[in-house]
């Protein structure tokens, strides 16, 4: 079930939304025209969740609201919550048929878009700044959050980098960090930066999309130069990133 509400009188204006997936139901409100609030339930069997499902349905048309044809779910914006993390339900609905796989919504997983502590820290402050201005420009988003937030050093993927350059630029050290882990840091934000636009907007900005397959390239370099990854493969979190965002580019998902 996917049903959107509207209830309107002198004094406000607010709208109500609902949808099942599986066993699980997201109900999403607040005041039209803002991103509202979100709870999830959990429930035993898939036809109990759209028994309950259509019974808050019925609770709310008795109230007054009535059906909200002009709801667009492809132009709202979605958020998680603290309390259920990382969820397709709280996904734009593009990010869920593109980017389902697990890996996604792991928040424990270094190798993880989200799942280390820059990636999980990237995607709160993204959706911090986007509640406050759903219409900001999130191309330079991972250097704002790097320099100015974290008083770190910004090190964007140079595509004519050789590896002795590389090699040379991870042995140096940025803020008392060490060269490899700053530009590890810069690709983690950039990749948590590129799949939090997109969970968050359905969309990615054009330059991020050059910088997302950028950082994708150099985190492949690092492990084969630096830290002694010689299969002929690439790891398992790049292959699926690239291969995922590749299918999102070419609409091919």
């Amino acid at each position: 079930m996917q049903k959107a509400l509207r209830y309107t009188d002198e004094k406000s204006d607010k709208f109500w939304r609902i949808e099942t997936a599986g066993c699980e139901l997201v109900t999403n409100w607040g005041k039209t025209g803002t991103t509202g609030r979100y709870e999830i339930k959990n429930f035993d069997t898939e036809d109990e969740c759209e028994k309950q499902a259509s019974k808050l349905v019925r609770s709310k048309e008795k109230k007054g609201y009535t059906d909200m044809h002009d709801f667009d779910t492809m132009h709202h914006l979605y958020f998680d919550t603290d309390e259920y993390g990382l969820h397709p339900l709280t996904s734009h609905p593009v990010f869920r048929t593109c980017f389902s796989e697990e890996l996604y919504y792991d928040c424990g997983d270094e190798e993880a878009p989200f799942g280390s502590d820059e990636g999980n820290d990237t995607l709160h402050f993204l959706e911090e700044s986007v509640r406050k201005r759903p219409k900001m420009c999130v191309a330079d988003f991972p250097e704002l959050l790097i320099v100015k937030e974290w008083n770190l050093t910004y090190l964007p993927p140079e595509p004519e980098q050789t590896d002795d350059e590389l090699k040379i630029q991870a042995a140096q050290t940025y803020h008392g960090l060490k060269g490899d882990q700053t530009l590890l840091q810069t690709d983690q934000v950039i990749l948590a930066t590129v799949f939090g636009q997109i969970k968050i907007m359905g969309k990615l900005d054009e330059t991020l999309q050059v910088l997302a397959f950028r950082s994708l390239m150099r985190m492949e370099r690092m492990y084969r130069l630096l830290w002694n990854w010689d299969k002929e493969e690439p790891p398992y979190n790049i292959s699926i990133m690239r291969r995922d965002l590749e299918r999102f580019i070419n609409r091919d998902c």
